[in-house]
């Protein structure tokens, strides 16, 4: 973090904020505005304030809204200690003045759509205004006063300070608040993130704090010397700042401290970030203005190493032959990402690629808004998420699409709730957790009928898998009870079909070149070595798995990337650990892709892994090589499933075949189908007699008026070796009318096998001839 410091101001600051992205207004108790220019370092004055007017806490109207309305855009909110709140253009014009509270206005707040003001005051009572400035209600009144409040992310909750209480209120008055002891001495400030959903105090105990928004702690510092009188959310969420006396922190949402200055100014009363979340300004209490930029970043991929050293210089490192790059920009790094072979910077006015192999020649293109919030990778493309929209470039900096959906707010995406693959976007939904929209990356368009994916518990966090076909693409979710699901994308027609795969499942990701999945689960480093076995053979999964202990990851790891054979996690104090994955997997997943399967069979054979052998068995299965799959399977002592493939083996024709290996994948609907499209009606009515599904069997039989003989004779058989007396009412019904010979019902089932040998005779004759002209 690089800090400098300005003093313009004779008397105490007790507020700042942003204008644009190089511009800051302060205001001090010398009742002056000041205007600081970042370019060109030039301060100036905006307004004088009358002599009765001392500000405490200004907030500049929300920029998203404001590019729709721009005369909004010049507004900003401005609280002083006569009570009232004034509304003021850019120029310091006072558009109108409000009496709000008894005593002084301690705090004021925009809500994230522009459409209400909150005011706190000295005399405990919190009031909801309309943006004109007209009283809308008074939401809270209390004995103490409140010295900091903030919106939750929809704008429908307001947290504010209690003395060393913090309370989380809902707009709506039947609602109940949620109330809880915070800190030891009394909160001076709050703040709530809307991207991470996180909640931060700092309070006259020395501390700070960072919550979930159900008030359960997440991380509280040891006691520093002196109060702490700011902290401020990045509008990101990743990171955060705290003040106290002369101390300045930077910290990662997970709490610990990445950085920490000592400037000398006395406390710092308010900080503000700029709306790109590189650079960070404090009013100070000795009459300085403080602004810090964010720098040291890194991003790492295979042999690369890259540090953002200043705020417009990066230096690459290759760790293989020391060879040392440095890339200079025109304006400031906001936002940068490394992987599949290239490096993506976003500055403020521009994007530019570069490709691993040479640093010399990026390609670059004009950005639309200078505040990119996000940036994602994928082998083919990336993606970029600002305040206008999701937009999906090509590495060559083509516009692939740009996805939209009823009711996007970009301003609240992160790495958590949108994924990314060569062929498919996909985003959870704000406004109903539990609905994540999957789009086409070429088209933008919503996959097939349209209809998002929808869960039954809200979704916590969501990831694509990255390589194979775009028919198999699967997407691995975690939900709110830390359970992990996966499922297809395109579902082609059939009905989604949720699987579970693991639970308590924290923090995932996939490898980035075979579909392996990794995560920490409970106490344990879980690798799922081919998680689509559960589309295949459910039996299979627990023996595909990878397990160690994770206690090297300490409380609260997450996982960075997996790429390669090596996992990086990040421990809940900031340190790197990694983590080594076997390689056999990987190399399994290549071979049987490109249906190199005698390779397949020999480095399962060297490796001698179960493991392996299970995931063999899954991949020959749903690449319908069963001589492969009859191996594996014998190799991990499945005897039925090696009796069950000898007998698809020897079936007569292709359908039944193709019917009985779905059969086999528990795709009962899709075999029935199978078997009545190709014209085999008894064998569709003898799976369902397999599976005891009498009424399935029976229905097929009358509607295609066959075999309903065979279904009565099977159904009366299976009763007599249970003992049990006929109960069904349509059995009973057809029963009467019917009467079972099985000598009669032998023949015709032979009849049918008959008939299908000849067809599949037949139809080989007739491949092999067309295949001679």
């Amino acid at each position: 973090m690089n800090v400098a410091t300005s003093c313009a101001h004779k008397e105490l600051v007790s507020c700042v904020g942003w204008v644009t992205a190089d511009e800051v207004y302060s205001c001090s108790e010398d009742h002056q505005i000041l205007k600081w220019n970042l370019l060109t370092n030039e301060t100036s004055v905006v307004v004088k304030l009358q002599e009765d007017i001392y500000p405490i806490d200004l907030h500049w109207f929300p920029k998203t809204i404001a590019g729709k309305k721009q005369a909004l855009a010049e507004i900003f909110a401005l609280t002083s200690t006569d009570g009232k709140f004034h509304l003021l253009s850019k120029t310091g014009r006072i558009e109108k003045s409000v009496e709000a509270h008894r005593g002084a206005v301690l705090a004021s707040r925009w809500n994230y759509d522009g459409t209400a003001l909150i005011t706190a005051g000295e005399d405990g009572q919190i009031k909801i205004w309309s943006k004109s400035g007209m009283l809308r209600s008074t939401l809270a009144q209390q004995g103490s006063p409140v010295y900091s409040v903030a919106w939750g992310p929809d704008s429908d909750r307001i947290l504010h300070t209690f003395g060393r209480q913090l309370v989380i209120k809902p707009l709506q008055p039947s609602s109940k608040s949620l109330q809880w002891k915070a800190h030891d001495g009394i909160i001076l400030k709050v703040d709530w993130n809307s991207v991470n959903d996180l909640i931060l105090s700092g309070g006259e105990d020395c501390k700070y704090k960072v919550w979930d928004s159900y008030g359960r702690p997440l991380y509280s510092s040891s006691p520093h010397d002196y109060p702490i009188t700011s902290v401020a959310w990045a509008p990101d969420g990743e990171v955060f700042a705290m003040g106290s006396f002369n101390t300045l922190r930077l910290c990662d949402k997970t709490g610990w401290s990445y950085a920490l200055e000592k400037p000398n100014t006395g406390s710092v009363f308010s900080l503000a970030w700029s709306a790109d979340g590189t650079q960070l300004a404090g009013a100070c209490g000795n009459g300085q203005v403080i602004f810090a930029h964010i720098v040291e970043q890194r991003w790492e991929w295979k042999n690369f190493e890259i540090t953002l050293t200043k705020r417009r210089t990066m230096q690459v490192r290759n760790v293989l032959n020391d060879a040392v790059d440095t890339l200079e920009f025109r304006d400031r790094v906001i936002k940068a990402s490394l992987s599949h072979g290239h490096l993506v910077v976003a500055t403020a006015l521009q994007c530019l690629v570069y490709s691993t192999k040479n640093w010399n020649t990026p390609l670059i293109f004009d950005l639309k808004e200078s505040t990119v919030s996000l940036m994602l990778q994928a082998e083919r493309h990336f993606l970029l998420v600002d305040g206008g929209g999701i937009y999906v470039y090509s590495y060559e900096g083509r516009l692939v699409s740009a996805p939209k959906f009823p009711g996007m707010r970009t301003d609240i995406l992160n790495a958590q709730t949108v994924s990314l693959s060569n062929d498919t976007i996909a985003v959870r939904d704000k406004t109903d957790e539990k609905v994540v929209y999957l789009f086409d990356a070429q088209t933008g368009k919503p996959i097939g009928d349209g209809k998002p994916l929808s869960h039954k518990m809200e979704v916590m966090e969501i990831a694509l898998d990255q390589c194979g076909a775009s028919k198999d693409r699967k997407i691995a979710l975690i939900d709110k009870n830390n359970d992990l699901y996966l499922t297809s994308v395109r579902r082609l027609g059939r009905e989604q079909s949720m699987h579970k795969i693991g639970s308590m499942v924290h923090t995932m990701a996939w490898n980035d070149s075979a579909n392996i999945l990794c995560g920490i689960q409970d106490n344990q480093f879980t690798v799922w070595y081919y998680p689509s076995a559960v589309f295949v053979d459910k039996d299979l999964l627990p023996n595909t798995l990878f397990t160690k202990d994770a206690s090297e990851f300490s409380s609260a790891p997450h996982i960075l990337n997996y790429t390669g054979t090596q996992v990086t996690v990040r421990r809940a104090d900031g340190s790197l650990v990694y983590s080594g994955v076997p390689p056999y997997p990987t190399m399994l997943h290549e071979y049987t892709a490109s249906a190199r399967w005698e390779e397949a069979l020999h480095l399962c054979r060297f490796a001698k892994d179960q493991a392996l052998w299970a995931c063999l068995a899954g991949m020959a299965m749903a690449n319908r090589e069963l001589n492969t799959a009859e191996t594996a399977y014998a190799a991990i002592r499945e005897v039925d499933k090696v009796q069950y493939i000898k007998f698809i083996k020897d079936l007569p024709s292709k359908e039944s075949s193709l019917a009985h290996i779905l059969l086999f994948s528990g795709q009962v609907q899709e075999a029935e189908a199978t078997l009545l499209q190709a014209g085999l009606i008894y064998q569709a009515i003898q799976i369902h007699i397999d599976l005891f599904n009498w009424d399935r069997a029976l229905e097929l039989a009358v509607k295609h008026k066959t075999h309903v003989d065979t279904v009565l004779a099977h159904r009366q058989k299976f009763l007599q070796d249970f003992g049990k007396e006929e109960t069904n009412k349509r059995f009973l019904q057809y029963s009467e009318g019917v009467e079972v010979d099985w000598e009669k019902i032998q023949s015709k089932i032979e009849m049918e096998l008959a008939k299908e040998r000849e067809r599949a005779a037949n139809s080989s004759v007739r491949s092999s001839v067309a295949s001679h002209r």
